[in-house]
């Protein structure tokens, strides 16, 4: 069993009594003193087997300091175990002992947070700027870095809604994001704008009556009349007071039975007359089909209308009529001939018997 196995429980064991460890996410975070810081790492590399260098960095706690972050692995058996080591320098001494002499890949990571968060790491063989120029001024991962693009360049949230049109117009108290400077405080315009307008404290109000007596009404208002829910509205007439209230009639009670107040009252009197009640007629039942009693019978259905004949599909014409076709011409006949024409003969009408079937003749 590895003593990886054995933390968070025991990491006041392994790392000292101040330690303190918290197992998530598959990583293992142990926070140190600054003065262990050291040690911890060794005892990382030599006891836990995490000799495998991730990475190193900072992160800038406002009121706390600088949280110097180490990851560390162990890659024993196929198995990875990781380790984040933590401690914590203040910002007015943001100084840490150098971890090259443990894990020689933390130097390029020094180096970066050094430039990035101004830490300094001592008995460092290189500590010089990594990624910045050489003419770079401050610190550009602090929460205090005043972001210069922001000074040149107006911050577009600056501006309420219609402010460009109307520069006249009251204006709510304007938000600047983190690293926004004051210009009256930095950039060329420094010390050249009138201070910011400081809004009146708002005075508390008190509540209930004693706040609705401290107020003043303004001049000329009439006074306010109070009144209470029973005397109603200002609007309402007054109620006419009599020494002595008129009794009301006590409220009538009817049962189900009985029926409501508006129902004649014969069969009151009916029961009251024989001491029993009068027999109610049946109740007639309809089916779903013929409807409640106040629906009106069915309307017999109308009769389809006849078929005119002179409908245009009865008799169909064609839309477009053939010519006539003309008579051929009989051919003529040679003038020596003697021979006189024969004549067809004719036939009568009334004594043919054949039968006409439609067509022509």
């Amino acid at each position: 069993m590895n003593l990886y196995d054995s933390l968070p429980d025991a990491a006041p064991t392994v790392f000292g009594a101040e330690a303190v460890a918290e197992f998530s996410y598959d990583v293992l975070t142990v926070d140190v003193p600054v003065g262990s810081w050291i040690s911890a790492l060794e005892i990382a590399r030599d006891k836990l087997g995490c000799t495998y260098f991730d990475w190193l960095s900072a992160v800038d706690e406002p009121g706390t300091g600088f949280r110097i972050c180490a990851h560390v692995a162990s890659l024993e058996n196929h198995r990875v175990r990781r380790l984040l080591l933590r401690t914590t320098v203040p910002h007015s001494a943001a100084s840490l002992p150098s971890a090259v002499a443990v894990y020689a890949g933390a130097e390029w990571h020094e180096r970066e947070t050094f430039e990035m968060f101004g830490v300094t790491f001592t008995d460092h063989p290189n500590l010089v700027p990594l990624l910045l120029p050489e003419n770079f001024e401050g610190h550009p991962l602090r929460k205090d870095f005043v972001l210069a693009a922001r000074v040149a360049k107006a911050w577009p949230g600056a501006k309420e809604p219609g402010e460009a049109h109307d520069p006249d117009a009251p204006k709510r108290r304007q938000m600047l994001p983190p690293g926004v400077p004051d210009p009256n405080d930095w950039g060329p315009m420094k010390g050249q704008l009138p201070p910011a307008p400081a809004r009146p404290a708002r005075t508390p109000r008190a509540a209930g009556a004693a706040g609705a007596a401290a107020r003043t009404p303004r001049e000329g208002a009439p006074v306010r009349r109070t009144r209470s829910v029973t005397e109603g509205s200002a609007t309402q007439p007054p109620a006419e007071t009599t020494a002595e209230a008129a009794p009301r009639p006590p409220r009538r009670t009817r049962s189900v039975a009985e029926g409501s107040a508006s129902q004649s009252p014969q069969a009151d009197a009916a029961t009251e007359a024989t001491g029993e009640a009068a027999p109610r007629p049946p109740r007639r039942t309809r089916s779903v089909a013929e409807g409640s009693a106040s629906q009106s019978p069915p309307a017999e259905a109308p009769r389809p209308a006849p078929r005119s004949s002179d409908a245009p599909w009865h008799d169909p014409k064609p839309a477009f009529e053939e010519p006539p076709t003309p008579p051929e011409a009989e051919p003529a006949e040679p003038a020596g001939s003697d021979a006189a024409p024969q004549s067809e003969p004719k036939t009568d009408p009334k004594t043919d018997s054949t039968p006409d079937n439609g067509g022509d003749a």
